[in-house]
């Protein structure tokens, strides 16, 4: 199977520039199965891919979905057996589409294959984690971070070191490009569409890993990834879809005390952000003080006994 198996979606809000740059070096690297689910922007974005584009697909949302939905959407109108599916503030680098298509060719039970990211100044950008738990942001605190970083289990089980430099299977990727095995991707029912921002892939590749399959990472494909191009539009909107996001993952995925733990310790992580904010509040000034006063909002807001809650129902979306 050539790279010609790969299709290409992306996923865009208000980038018309980075959109720009990202289609361009996808069509660069062979790819003609091409399409872009545009969440309403309004910056001149759906124009520009139809004017400079034309051979691209493009839905046009007319209010922003989401991520997942928009990626569901958008594979659905793809006819390639693979797709790579990215945000739009990435470029990807000569030969990735030939690599990942080879990649997903050799490893039958594949279903999801990560490249791997880079900064804009080509520096590393750490993409393959551990599945959140109840004890995951215990261990990442000293001391026992020192003692998880010099146990070798333990540091690939928790503390995300995990190689970027060999093939590799890992719990899950970082969304900002997939590589995805459109059979497997289709049996889990593709994104769940309740998680409208972050840990859409968390929840993803557990479900793949759950239903048997596996989410793999290779350094033979290179994508350069800015990051937060459209969130940093909403930086207080999205911390706290963050951390909502991560509650419904618990709730989706565990049950019982381990659930009991795992919330309590997300609240006490909160609790103690609150804190800490509230104090250097009072001892900065300009913009990182309307920073912090952003970022104590959310902790309020999240402290509050009633919460919005997402991520109840699995929505099937492919």
């Amino acid at each position: 199977m050539s790279h010609m198996g790969m299709g290409v979606v992306v996923v865009s809000w208000n980038t018309q520039g980075l959109l720009r740059e990202c289609l361009a070096s996808v069509v660069r690297d062979g790819a003609t199965d091409i399409v872009v689910a545009d969440n309403g922007s309004t910056d001149g974005s759906i124009e520009m891919v139809a004017r400079e584009f034309p051979a691209v697909k493009l839905l046009v949302n007319p209010s922003n979905p989401g991520y997942g939905a928009a990626v569901n959407s958008a594979v659905r109108q793809c006819t390639s057996p693979y797709v790579l599916a990215l945000n739009s503030d990435t470029v990807v680098q000569p030969g990735t589409l030939r690599a990942l298509t080879d990649y997903l060719d050799r490893h039958s039970r594949a279903a999801v294959v990560g490249p791997r990211l880079l900064n804009p100044d080509t520096s590393l950008q750490r993409s393959c984690f551990p599945f959140p738990g109840p004890a995951v942001p215990l261990l990442k605190r000293p001391p026992i971070s020192t003692i998880v970083g010099r146990t070798r289990f333990l540091r690939r089980r928790y503390a995300g070191s995990f190689a970027h430099d060999c093939d590799t299977q890992v719990p899950w990727v970082v969304g900002a490009a997939l590589g995805l095995r459109r059979t497997a991707f289709d049996a889990v029912g593709g994104f769940d569409e309740s998680f409208v921002m972050y840990f859409e892939e968390v929840d993803l590749c557990y479900r793949l890993h759950c239903a048997g399959w596996e989410t793999h990472f290779t350094p033979t494909a290179d994508v350069v990834h800015v990051g937060q191009a459209s969130t940093s539009q909403r930086r207080g909107e999205m911390l706290l879809r963050l951390s909502l996001s991560s509650s419904a993952f618990y709730r989706r995925h565990h049950h019982g005390a381990r659930l009991a733990l795992a919330l309590g310790v997300a609240r006490a992580e909160v609790v103690g952000r609150l804190v800490r904010d509230s104090v250097r509040y009072w001892f900065s000034t300009g913009r990182s003080r309307d920073r912090l006063a952003e970022d104590i909002a959310v902790w309020r807001e999240l402290v509050r006994p009633r919460q919005p809650e997402i991520g109840r129902a699995h929505t099937k979306g492919a």
